[in-house]
C-alpha cells in the first residue's frame, strides 16, 4: 500500500514539474503582452503631449502602435498578435467596454438570395414566419419558414426559388441545411465587415464572433468610450460598390493645383497635400496617388474633404484607400526597428457621384484555387446587372475596376476581356481566407438585411478600475484568512503543506487559463476564489480522516497513508459532481456565467490534483523528520472539538419534516403574494449604474422618475453605497425606433437634474467620468427568452445529473432519492428567500443568470456535502453489515459532522470576503451562495439522511412482505 502511495506521488511530482513549465510558458505571454502595451501608453502620452495632451490623439496614438507590431515576432518567434491572444487578458468588466449582441435579419438574408418574382407564397411565407419567431421570441427561422411555405404551396418546389443554394430534387432536411450554411455564410460577411469597420474605429483587441443562434454576433469592445458612434456604426448596411478607375497621370495636375494652394493659404500650416505621403504616385500601379501611414490618412481625408479640394478637384473623382496594407519595416530613432503600416490611396471614377455598378446585383460568388492563377473569386451577376457589366468591362478592357465596401478598395483587377453572362473571375494576391473573406463580401451585397443591437452593455473605465480593486481584495483577504483557518484548526505544519497546495492551486488555475486563452473577469475571479474555498474541502476531509485513524491507536505514517486511501472516494464523487454542474453552466450560461464556470472547473481541477497528490508527495518526503512523527492534526483550539459526538439525528426526522413543510408552505404563499423579481436577463430591460456626487434617497429618485416612464416598469435601487444607484426599466425594449438610446438617458437626465449640481447632459451620459452614468446594459425580449430558457434546462438537467449519478454510484435508490429531496428542498428554499425579502435588502435580489448559476453551484456544493455522508455511510454498511441501518446513519453523520461544518465555515469565509469585499455585480449572486451553503448543510443532515433513511426502511419492509 506504501508502495503504491510512493509510486503515485512520484508519478504526481513529475506532472507537477511539466505543470509548472507549462504554466510558466504561458503566464510568460501576459507578461510580455503588458510589457508591449505599457511601451505603447508611454509612446501615447508622448505624442499627446506634442497636441495639447489630447485623449483622442492619445488614443489614436495608441492604437497605431499596437497596429503596427501587431504582425512583429517580439517573443520566442511570435508576433505580438498571437502573444496578445496567448496571455490572460481581463474582460469588460475588469476593464471597461462595450458588449454588444446583434441580430442580423434572416428574413432581409432570404429576401436577398430569393429568385421570387411573380411568386406569391414567398413574401408571404417569409412573413408568417417573421411573425410566429418574434411571437415565440424563437431563432430557428428556417426551420419556421419552410414549414410555412410548404402550408401555402405544397407541391411548391424551392429550388426555383432559391436557384443558386438549393438542388432540384433535395429532400426537406437537405433544403434547410443548405438554407442555414447560406445565411450563416452571408452572416460570416456581415461579421468581417463589422471587424473591418470596428479595426477602422481604433478598438485595440477586439473580440467578434458568431453565435449559435441564427444570425447573432458578439462583439466586445474594450476601451470604447464613443458609445452613440459605435452604435451607429454597426446598424449602418455596408454599401459595396463597382467602380471604373482613373489614371494618377490624369489627375496629376489638379492634386499639384491642391497642393500649391494650400501652401500658400496664410491659414494653414505651410504644408502641402504631399506633404503627408510617403510616396506620391505608384510607377507599378497607374490608379495610385500615393501611399501614407494610418495616421496621415485622418489629415489627407481632412484635406480631400474641404472647400479648397470641392473646388480644384474634377467632380467625377473619387479617392478611396485600399482596405490591405502593406507592412514595412522602418528604423525609428525612438524605437529602433519597427512594423509600418502602408496604405494605398486609389482613383476612382464616378457617373454624377454614383459607382459603374452598386453592389446588391451578385447572385452568388466562391472563392477556389488554381496553380497559375493561385487564389481566386468568381462570382454571378442578375441578368441586367450582367449586361451592364459587359458594357463596363468593354469599355476598360486592359484597365482596373474596383471593388469597394464601405469606401475601401478590396480589390482592383485588370479586365482582360469583355466578361458577358455575369460570370467573372477575380485575381489578385489573395490568401485562401482573404479570397473566402472577399467572395462572402460580394454574396452579402449591400448588407440588405437590417441589423439590430439586441443586448447592449457599456461599462465605464473608472467602474472598471473599482471592480479590478474590488475583485483584487477579495482575493487576497480570502486567501489569508483561508490559510490563517487551516493553520488556526489542524495546526502548523498541516496548515502551512495545504496553503502550499492553495498557492500552487492558484498558480496551476491562471496556468489552464492562459493555456486556454481565456478572459478573466470579475466573476471568474470569484469562481476562483469560490474554487480555493472548496479546496480545503479535500484537504479537510484527509485530516479529518487522519484524526480518526490516529485515535484508532494507528502510527502518524500508517494513519496519513490511510487517511488519504479513506478519503479518496469521498473527494473524488465531491469534485465530481461540482464539475458536472460547472459543465451545465458552462454549456447553457452566457457571458459572465460561462467565465465563472470556467475558472470553477479549473480551479476544482487543480485543487484534487494538489490536494490529494501534490500533499501527499510532501508528507512521503518529510515523513521521517522529527515534526512530521509528532502530527496530531489538531490545536489547542479543535482537540475536542466534534471528537466523541452522538447527536441522534434521525430520531429529529419528524420535527426537521415539520419544519421543512412549514418551509415551502410560506415559499409556496409568497411565490402567490409576492411573486418573483425577474431581473433584465429574464425579463428584458435596461439598467443604468448612476453616480451622484452626494448621498441620494432612492424613494425620491423614484418618484421622480416614474411619470416620465409612461407607465413602464421601474426600479431605483442603491448599491455599494447611498451615492450610486442602479435604475432598471423595460421603457420600450420592443421598440426598434432610431435614437432610442438617447431619448432614455435624455429622459434620466431631465429626471434626476436637480440631483447633478449643474452637469451637462453630454457629461451625464460620458461613462470616463466619476460621476453621472457609470455603466449601462440592455437585454432584449428575445435575448431575455432565450436566456430564460436556458435556465429552466440548466436547472433541471442538474437536478437529473445528479440524482442519476449518486444511484450510478450508490447502487441505491433511497441514496439518490434522499440526494434530490435535499438539492431540491435547498433550490425550492433559496428561491423563496428571494421572493419573500426583495426590496428589502440594500442590492438587487433579482431572479437573473447569476442567480441561477448561484442556484447550480448550490446544487453542487450540497451533492458534494452530501456524498461526503453517504459515502461514510456505505463504508460502515461494509465493516458492520449487521448494524442496524437507523444507527449506521446516525454514526456515520456524527463521524463526518466535523468535516461537514470545517468545510461549511471554510467556504462560508470566502464567500463573505467576496460579498464585502467583491463589489456590487456579484454581491446578489454570492448573497444566494451564502444563504445556499448554510441551507445546503442543514439539508444533508436532516433531509436527505432521513428521505435516505425512510425509503430504504420502505423498500426492506416491502422485500420482507413479499418473502
Amino acid at each position: 500500500m506504501q508502495s503504491k502511495g510512493s509510486l503515485g506521488s512520484v508519478v504526481a511530482g513529475v506532472i507537477a514539474i511539466f505543470m509548472v513549465l507549462i504554466c510558466l510558458f504561458y503566464l510568460s505571454f501576459t507578461l510580455v503582452t503588458n510589457h508591449y502595451e505599457k511601451k505603447a501608453e508611454e509612446y501615447a502620452a508622448v505624442e499627446a503631449a506634442k497636441d495639447n495632451n489630447s485623449p483622442e490623439t492619445k488614443r489614436k496614438a495608441y492604437s497605431e502602435y499596437i497596429k503596427n507590431i501587431a504582425n512583429e515576432k517580439v517573443y520566442l518567434g511570435y508576433t505580438f498578435n498571437e502573444v496578445q491572444k496567448l496571455g490572460v487578458g481581463l474582460g469588460l468588466d475588469l476593464k471597461g467596454g462595450m458588449n454588444v449582441t446583434l441580430q442580423v435579419s434572416v428574413p432581409d438574408i432570404l429576401r436577398s438570395m430569393a429568385n421570387a418574382e411573380g411568386n406569391p407564397y414567398f413574401e408571404r411565407a417569409v412573413m408568417s414566419a417573421d411573425s410566429i419567431t418574434r411571437a415565440n421570441k424563437s431563432n430557428d427561422f428556417i426551420d419556421v419558414f419552410c414549414a410555412e411555405y410548404r402550408k401555402l404551396d405544397p407541391q411548391g418546389d424551392l429550388s426555383v426559388v432559391f436557384k443558386d443554394q438549393v438542388k432540384r430534387g433535395d429532400s426537406m432536411d437537405a433544403i434547410k441545411n443548405s438554407l442555414r450554411q447560406e445565411v450563416k455564410d452571408r452572416v460570416s460577411s456581415s461579421t468581417n465587415v463589422l471587424r473591418t469597420r470596428i479595426d477602422q474605429f481604433g478598438v485595440v483587441a477586439p473580440n467578434i464572433q458568431e453565435l449559435e443562434k441564427d444570425g447573432q454576433i458578439l462583439l466586445e469592445l474594450p476601451g470604447v468610450k464613443e458609445h452613440d458612434r459605435v452604435r451607429e456604426l454597426l446598424k449602418s448596411s455596408a454599401n459595396l460598390e463597382f467602380y471604373e478607375t482613373t489614371q494618377f497621370n490624369e489627375i496629376a495636375p489638379m492634386l499639384q493645383a491642391l497642393d500649391n494652394a494650400l501652401r500658400t493659404d496664410t491659414t494653414g500650416n505651410g504644408k502641402g497635400l504631399f506633404d503627408y505621403f510617403l510616396q506620391v504616385g505608384n510607377p507599378y500601379r497607374p490608379i495610385s496617388v500615393g501611399s501614407a501611414t494610418e495616421t496621415a490618412r485622418d489629415t489627407i481625408d481632412a484635406i480631400l474633404a474641404s472647400n479648397v479640394a470641392k473646388g480644384i478637384l474634377p467632380s467625377n473623382l473619387k479617392l478611396a484607400w485600399e482596405f490591405k496594407p502593406e507592412i514595412v519595416q522602418v528604423d525609428d530613432s525612438v524605437r529602433g526597428k519597427r512594423n509600418l503600416s502602408i496604405y494605398q490611396l486609389v482613383a476612382l471614377k464616378t457617373s454624377n457621384g454614383k459607382p459603374a455598378l452598386s453592389g446588391d446585383v451578385i447572385t452568388s460568388a466562391t472563392s477556389d484555387y488554381e496553380a497559375m492563377n493561385g487564389n481566386y473569386v468568381s462570382m454571378n451577376m442578375k441578368p441586367e446587372a450582367a449586361r451592364q457589366w459587359a458594357r463596363i468591362t468593354a469599355a476598360n478592357l486592359n484597365k482596373p475596376v474596383a471593388i469597394v465596401l464601405d469606401n475601401q478598395v478590396y480589390s482592383s483587377p485588370n479586365v482582360n476581356s469583355v466578361i458577358e453572362g455575369g460570370r467573372s473571375q477575380i485575381t489578385g494576391n489573395f490568401t485562401t481566407d482573404e479570397a473566402k473573406d472577399l467572395a462572402n463580401v460580394l454574396k452579402s451585397g449591400k448588407m440588405a438585411a437590417k441589423v439590430d443591437i439586441i443586448s447592449d452593455t457599456v461599462i465605464g473605465p473608472s467602474l472598471g478600475e473599482q471592480a479590478i480593486h474590488d475583485g483584487l481584495w477579495s482575493f487576497i483577504i480570502a486567501i489569508v484568512l483561508l490559510m490563517i483557518f487551516m493553520c488556526l484548526f489542524y495546526g502548523l505544519v498541516p496548515g502551512i503543506i495545504a496553503n502550499i497546495a492553495l498557492i500552487f492551486n492558484i498558480f496551476f488555475t491562471f496556468g489552464i487559463l492562459a493555456s486556454f486563452q481565456a478572459v478573466l473577469t470579475l466573476s471568474g475571479i470569484a469562481g476562483i476564489v469560490l474554487a480555493l474555498g472548496m479546496a480545503v474541502d479535500a484537504n479537510v476531509l484527509i485530516y479529518e480522516r487522519a484524526k480518526e485513524e490516529l485515535r484508532a491507536g494507528k502510527s502518524v505514517r500508517t494513519a496519513i497513508a490511510d487517511g488519504y486511501s479513506n478519503a479518496f472516494s469521498a473527494i473524488f464523487d465531491s469534485n465530481l459532481t461540482s464539475i458536472i454542474t460547472g459543465v451545465i453552466l458552462l454549456l447553457f450560461g452566457t457571458g459572465p456565467i460561462k467565465g465563472f464556470a470556467t475558472t470553477l472547473i479549473i480551479g476544482i481541477v487543480c485543487s484534487f490534483f494538489t490536494a490529494v497528490y501534490l500533499t501527499r508527495l510532501i508528507y512521503i518526503m518529510c515523513a521521517k523528520t522529527k515534526p512530521f512523527e509528532k502530527l496530531t492534526f489538531t490545536t489547542p483550539l479543535s482537540a475536542k472539538m466534534f471528537s466523541d459526538t452522538h447527536f441522534n439525528f434521525l430520531g429529529a426526522r419528524k420535527v426537521s419534516f415539520g419544519i421543512v413543510g412549514a418551509v415551502v408552505a410560506i415559499v409556496i404563499i409568497s411565490f402567490f403574494a409576492r411573486g418573483l423579481n425577474q431581473g433584465i436577463d429574464f425579463s428584458g430591460g435596461r439598467n443604468y449604474v448612476v453616480q451622484f456626487d452626494h448621498p441620494v434617497k432612492t424613494h425620491e429618485l423614484q418618484a421622480q422618475l416614474a411619470p416620465l416612464f409612461d407607465g413602464a416598469q421601474l426600479s431605483v435601487i442603491t448599491i455599494d453605497d447611498d451615492t450610486k444607484v442602479r435604475i432598471s426599466t423595460n421603457y420600450k425594449i420592443d421598440s426598434d425606433e432610431e435614437g432610442i438610446d438617447n431619448e432614455i438617458t435624455g429622459i434620466l437626465y431631465k429626471g434626476l437634474e436637480n440631483q447633478l449640481n449643474g452637469m451637462s447632459i453630454e457629461d451625464f451620459s460620458t461613462t470616463n467620468e466619476n460621476i453621472g452614468i457609470m455603466s449601462s446594459q440592455k437585454v432584449g425580449p428575445t435575448v431575455a427568452n432565450d436566456m430564460r430558457t436556458d435556465a429552466y434546462i440548466a436547472v433541471i438537467l442538474a437536478l437529473l445529473a445528479m440524482f442519476f449519478y449518486i444511484l450510478l454510484r450508490f447502487r441505491n435508490i433511497a441514496f439518490s432519492l434522499g440526494a434530490l429531496a435535499a438539492v431540491a428542498f435547498t433550490a425550492f428554499t433559496i428561491i423563496g428567500f428571494y421572493s419573500l425579502f426583495w426590496g428589502l435588502f440594500p442590492f438587487a435580489m433579482e431572479i437573473d443568470q447569476s442567480f441561477i448559476a448561484a442556484i447550480l453551484t448550490v446544487i453542487g456544493y450540497q451533492i458534494n456535502d452530501t456524498v461526503v455522508v453517504f459515502d461514510r455511510v456505505r463504508e460502515n454498511v461494509q465493516l458492520y453489515p449487521k448494524q442496524n441501518f437507523f444507527d449506521t446513519i446516525n454514526s456515520s453523520m456524527n463521524s463526518t459532522l466535523g468535516r461537514t461544518v470545517m468545510t461549511s465555515c471554510s467556504t462560508l469565509l470566502v464567500l463573505l470576503c467576496i460579498f464585502i469585499l467583491g463589489g456590487d455585480a456579484i454581491r446578489s449572486f454570492v448573497f444566494a451562495m451564502i444563504f445556499g451553503v448554510i441551507i445546503g448543510t442543514l439539508a444533508t443532515i436532516y433531509v436527505a439522511a432521513p428521505v435516505a433513511y425512510l425509503t430504504d426502511a420502505r423498500r426492506n419492509a416491502k422485500k420482507a412482505a413479499k418473502a
